[in-house]
């Protein structure tokens, strides 16, 4: 992705966020002046890849499969001890007409809630330690309500509806082609991306930058070390 891109989508997302009076932690706004002078109390952020994440899965065609994400709190599985805990929040946002690609969770179980914006669409199927589709009924947790669905549904998330997602469960997210962006809260255990993503159709998580215009926001994983 282009450094502009990147920069373009992180401003969406801030007005969206500010459009649905979600405030953002402070580091949210930092500059690349600011993590100049974080020293290491802010290691937190550092090691547990608190921050901006916006992806395009290594496609090249953001417009149509990607994700923007703000990682507000997490643990760190490799680091217990310092940092233990064991839950994490995030904010996503997806354009109209931009999906994200199928995939599921061996470790972490959570919530999906749609905070504002557009309708969202889920599909979903029970998946198996192979990395195979089950022709199987799931069973959907959704605001209280508990119910089944047939393999391959597709299940709308309105706003402020949400769905509970099971470890080895396989989830993508499809927005509609009108009616604007979503904005997404993510509520779950203790996350891990570099590990506990697993795509149907194997591809990257991480975007290669291309430098053509100043850094608005670092993403998490670029930021410097501390002095």
């Amino acid at each position: 992705m282009k450094r502009s891109r990147v920069n373009e989508v992180i401003k969406d997302m801030e007005k969206l966020c500010a459009e649905h009076g979600f405030e953002l932690p402070p580091f949210a706004s930092w500059t690349t002046e600011d993590w100049a002078a974080a020293d290491h109390s802010y290691d937190e952020i550092r090691e547990n890849k608190l921050g901006w994440d916006i992806t395009d899965y290594g496609l090249g065609k953001f417009d149509e499969v990607g994700f923007a994400l703000l990682t507000i709190r997490n643990g760190n599985q490799k680091m217990p001890e310092k940092y233990p805990k064991t839950y994490a929040e995030k904010l996503l946002m997806l354009y109209e007409g931009q999906t994200s690609p199928l995939h599921y969770h061996v470790n972490k179980m959570e919530d999906i809630i749609n905070r504002g914006g557009n309708d969202v669409y889920i599909t979903v199927w029970n998946g198996t330690k192979e990395m195979e589709k089950l022709d199987t009924d799931v069973t959907i947790y959704s605001d209280g309500r508990v119910y089944t669905v047939p393999a391959g549904s597709q299940v709308c998330l309105k706003p402020g509806m949400s769905i509970t997602i099971m470890p080895y469960m396989f989830h993508d997210f499809v927005v509609p082609k009108t009616g604007g962006s979503v904005l997404l809260g993510e509520v779950s255990m203790c996350n891990d991306d570099e590990n506990d993503n697993y795509f149907y159709d194997r591809m990257g998580r991480f975007p290669t930058i291309e430098e053509d215009e100043p850094i608005y926001r670092y993403l998490c994983t670029e930021y410097p070390e501390a002095k």
